[in-house]
């Protein structure tokens, strides 16, 4: 175990440019993983992260001491907590993270069960709420289009709970790439002149493509669409947010996918 300082320490200042740049964190292909619960979720799929940052006073914490005890000792290194704080993008942290390399996902050559495209979504909290959706909802893999919030920022983390961990996540997908290699039908969520969703058929394994906050679903993906469905709103509002949309969609398809299966 080793211990900083010093804000001129040349790990300390790497450190603190990753914290404060999602660009540095996209070139070195790292991300910082606050608190305990992501910690814990990366060390169960039994890889070590390159550093195991921890404050003097998060050590007197039980939850801490299992997490370090996980890690190479040689990994670890303790900070002062005014030193911490300036890592920290968490009101009220617990005074731990870890510095951990990306999974590198390869785009398949063809996709056949199902999956969720997000077409530029740019709220980083909605964004992690599908990735928690989608994980629970037993699908595997998540592909963003440009313009899609950076999944490993760290609001997007701490939205998705540890869903990043199950998840096969592919970043800036071209659109017309992505088209090619899906191998299931395309379906898409719309207010007017669409199938009530609980009235589709959803037993099959599909692409659901959610849109852009404002803009919604690309054309590109309204002339791929098979099908289009609408989530039915008896109380009377416009619209429900993107995340709530996608959670109600693929619990559907579970719900009807558990009964056909009876």
């Amino acid at each position: 175990m080793k211990a900083i300082t010093s804000r001129d320490n040349p790990l300390y200042k790497r450190l603190k440019a990753l914290a404060g740049s999602t660009h540095q964190q996209r070139r070195s292909h790292q991300a910082l993983l606050e608190g305990f619960h992501l910690a814990s979720a990366w060390l169960e799929g039994g890889s070590q992260p390159e550093y195991c940052v921890v404050t003097e006073g998060a050590l007197a914490h039980e939850d801490a001491q299992d997490i370090v005890a996980r890690v190479d000792e040689r990994r670890v290194i303790t900070l002062p907590d005014a030193l911490f704080g300036q890592l920290s993008n968490v009101v009220h942290g617990v005074g731990l993270l870890l510095l951990v390399d990306m999974p590198q996902a390869q785009l398949p050559e063809r996709v056949e069960s199902t999956c969720l495209v997000l077409d530029g979504l740019q709220d980083a909290g909605n964004v992690g709420s599908i990735l928690r959706s989608a994980a629970a909802a037993g699908i595997d893999k998540v592909f963003c289009t440009p313009g899609t919030a950076y999944v490993w920022s760290s609001k997007v983390l701490r939205s998705a709970m540890g869903a990043h961990f199950l998840l096969q996540v592919f970043e800036n997908v071209e659109v017309e790439t992505l088209v090619e290699v899906l191998g299931v039908p395309v379906v898409i969520t719309d207010s007017h002149g669409a199938q009530a969703i609980d009235e589709a058929d959803l037993t099959g394994p599909v692409a659901w493509v959610f849109g852009n906050e404002g803009a919604g679903v690309s054309q590109v993906w309204r002339d791929a669409a098979a099908l289009r469905v609408t989530i039915p709103q008896p109380g009377g509002m416009e619209s429900l947010n993107v995340a709530a949309a996608a959670a109600v969609c693929v619990f559907e398809q579970c719900r009807q996918q558990r009964n056909a299966r009876r």
